[in-house]
């Protein structure tokens, strides 16, 4: 009697466990037909189609994808070309618009800054003559020398007039170095020293199929500071028209010499030489830059052509070739004609 009493304790906890197991986790329909007792037999089928709807109306977690390396943002054009020159452009370069101002008293180049080694044709020996280290008889001048240019500008005053006008200050200095002629101990042959005053006026018109940029009115003052018989000097006031279009710049200019007192000018007939202007066009491309500096009085037939080719060879320094034939290439030789070729180094701006 004990030993069935004992098997059904026995069966009753596999029923329970069996049931508790049907309860936790109704996997299949065979899981629930095992159950004995009716109730919760329908209970877990109940469970298990309440389960199965739920796992249907579930959507599918997402497969994790695989992480990429994330590319890293492209570069800027600037940031791009960092180690490439600043493109040229005349309202940058006179700080015409409003984002290119730099304020006052900020240093720019002028003109151009190069140092060449030239050849002359037929240098000018007539006014050195009463000079004996430069006379013919001590060998004269040296066909070769080591010419430079150099020049800077400062803005003085910002926004001087209702059309933006401002005032600049700038200095150009050309020296001819007789480097190579011991004979006369390396002497500078001619210095020229240029300052100049120049309100420059923001424009924008079409002149034709060219934006005009500025036009400048300015005050240049030129010598030698040389004295007697090498004394060269002349003032002037002008207006210059600045011009581009795509990788063309033209500096167009037109002159009023300052006259002296008879007994002060060293060089009256000036003009005649040097003309009443000038013209200057430049073409940049691919760091490349050739120009043209021409000037002409047309009724004396007389004036200058001054040609150059600059190559990149670093950011800022280029090598640089130039030519030039006419009058005035220097103050000295204002009213004598020759041809030069020099070939050196040009910083760019």
């Amino acid at each position: 009697m004990s030993s069935l009493r004992h098997a059904r304790s026995i069966s009753f906890l596999l029923l329970v466990s069996g049931s508790a197991i049907a309860l936790e986790k109704p996997a299949t329909l065979a899981d629930c037909a095992s159950i004995v007792e009716s109730s919760q037999r329908l209970d877990c089928f109940d469970r298990l189609a309440a389960s199965s709807t739920r796992q249907g109306n579930e959507r599918p977690e997402p497969a994790v994808a695989r992480t990429q390396p994330t590319p890293a943002p492209a570069a800027s054009a600037g940031e791009a070309h960092a180690d490439e020159p600043e493109t040229f452009s005349l309202g940058k370069h006179w700080e015409l618009d409003a984002d290119s101002k730099r304020g006052v008293f900020a240093f720019r180049p002028h003109n151009q800054n190069y140092l060449l080694t030239t050849y002359n044709s037929s240098p000018n020996t007539a006014p050195y003559l009463p000079f004996k280290n430069l006379s013919p008889g001590a060998k004269g001048l040296s066909r070769s020398e080591i010419a430079f240019q150099l020049g800077f500008k400062m803005k003085m005053l910002e926004d001087i007039t209702d059309q933006h006008a401002d005032l600049w200050f700038g200095y150009t200095q050309q020296s001819y170095w007789q480097a190579y002629n011991r004979g006369a101990s390396s002497a500078f042959r001619e210095t020229n020293y240029q300052p100049e005053l120049m309100a420059v006026v923001p424009v924008n018109f079409n002149v034709l199929g060219m934006k005009a940029r500025f036009v400048n009115f300015g005050f240049v003052h030129q010598s030698n500071g040389q004295a007697s018989t090498l004394s060269r000097s002349w003032n002037r006031l002008y207006v210059q028209a600045g011009l581009e279009k795509d990788n063309v710049t033209v500096l167009a200019r037109v002159w009023k010499r300052l006259d002296e007192r008879r007994a002060d000018d060293d060089n009256p007939d000036m003009v005649d030489y040097m003309g009443h202007g000038d013209i200057e066009v430049k073409y940049r491309a691919d760091g490349h830059e050739m120009s043209l500096l021409a000037r002409r009085n047309f009724h004396t037939g007389r004036g200058a052509l001054q040609a150059g080719w600059a190559l990149p060879l670093s950011n800022q320094l280029k090598g640089y070739l130039q030519v030039f034939s006419g009058y005035g290439q220097s103050l000295i030789d204002y009213n004598y004609s020759q041809k030069s070729i020099g070939l050196g180094f040009l910083l760019s701006y």
